[in-house]
């Protein structure tokens, strides 16, 4: 800095402290906060790194100061309700489970607007054309979670029975059991485990898929969220948090190739799975993301209607035990307000 900027930069302070009475306050620090996932690193989680790294949350007042991996949405959701984390990523008919056992988690976005669980099978070994043909197969699923829950609504909606099938006791991940042929069935997701599944099955086709939300899993599928106390106490931080969020969205969307950069970047040990990761957001732009709502409302938009069915049907197959004030469940405002890409 010159001289004569320094002097015309310390007569401007003098100014300004003469006519205040205090000198010039700093700008605000950030609001800092922590992202929980309900799992492993992919796709759909593009969103949190892209906004991080681009900027989204930084120019808001926002620093995440950790996207920590998860192991369950169910965990997820105890998580984000207890304090232990301010935003969170997870499965959010398993959100509607945790209400209605008190946990105060709140849906701030349904990043899937139907559920993309299925029940996976390698083809060449058991085709798989209706829900019956899982009767003799042995089945593999995490005992908590959102897979249990949507095995067991999955159950129910097409008359099947637990007996129906054998079940394996497993460590997750279980899909490496129906890869060396240990299990005949798993419950995953067509944007999760279906990219990681066909690269070592032998690509698109080489998997048998039935889509719940084809066999009367009418739900939605996962989204971001946060809890209760966060609302009531920083609403200003959940919009902001919000408007960055569906940015990236936004961003992930017109440019998925690019995402998956990013992800990679902030993730080196997933390099790797570039593909993988790539597919897994291909596969939920075909599947998921878009609604008749998101052309409406903008992308991760939440309708009452949509949470009554959503918790309709938890309630009728039996994977929730009571019902759930549906207006608390979710708060579809800050979507709104945010102004998100519709499509």
């Amino acid at each position: 800095m010159t001289l004569q900027r320094w002097t015309r930069v310390a007569c401007a302070a003098v100014t300004i402290t003469a006519l205040t009475g205090a000198a010039p306050r700093p700008a605000a620090a950030a609001d800092a906060v922590t992202v929980q996932l309900d799992w492993v690193v992919r796709g759909n989680h593009a969103m949190f790194f892209v906004a991080k790294e681009k900027g989204y949350f930084a120019k808001r007042g926002i620093e995440v100061t950790a996207i920590r991996r998860g192991t369950g949405s169910a965990t997820t959701m105890r998580m984000v309700g207890n304090g232990n984390a301010e935003f969170g990523f997870g499965d959010l008919p398993t959100l509607a489970i945790a209400r209605s056992q008190d946990v105060p988690v709140v849906a701030l976005a349904a990043v899937n607007q139907k559920s993309p669980m299925a029940m996976i099978s390698i083809a060449a070994k058991h085709k798989l054309t209706k829900p019956q043909d899982l009767k003799g197969l042995t089945l593999s699923v995490q005992p908590t979670g959102s897979t249990a829950i949507f095995t067991g609504a999955f159950f129910a909606a097409n008359g099947l029975a637990e007996t129906d099938v054998k079940r394996a006791t497993v460590s997750p991940p279980y899909e490496q059991y129906l890869l060396l042929g240990r299990v005949d069935v798993v419950p995953g997701y067509i944007d999760a485990e279906v990219p990681e599944l066909e690269a070592h099955a032998g690509g698109p086709g080489s998997l048998s898929i039935l889509l719940g939300a084809d066999w009367g899993y009418d739900v939605y599928g996962s989204g971001l969220l946060t809890s209760e106390k966060v609302i009531a106490e920083k609403p200003d931080l959940v919009q902001r948090f919000v408007d960055a969020y569906l940015e990236a969205f936004k961003s992930v969307v017109e440019n998925p190739a690019e995402a998956v950069d990013i992800v990679v970047k902030l993730n080196p040990e997933y390099a790797d799975k570039r593909e993988v990761l790539l597919k897994q957001i291909n596969a939920d732009m075909m599947s998921s993301f878009f609604s008749d709502d998101t052309k409406a409302n903008g992308i991760g938009a939440m309708r009452q209607e949509a949470w009554e069915a959503t918790t309709k049907t938890l309630l009728s197959q039996g994977a929730m035990k009571k019902p759930i004030d549906v207006s608390a469940a979710f708060a579809g405002r800050f979507v709104k307000a945010a102004n998100a890409l519709r499509r």
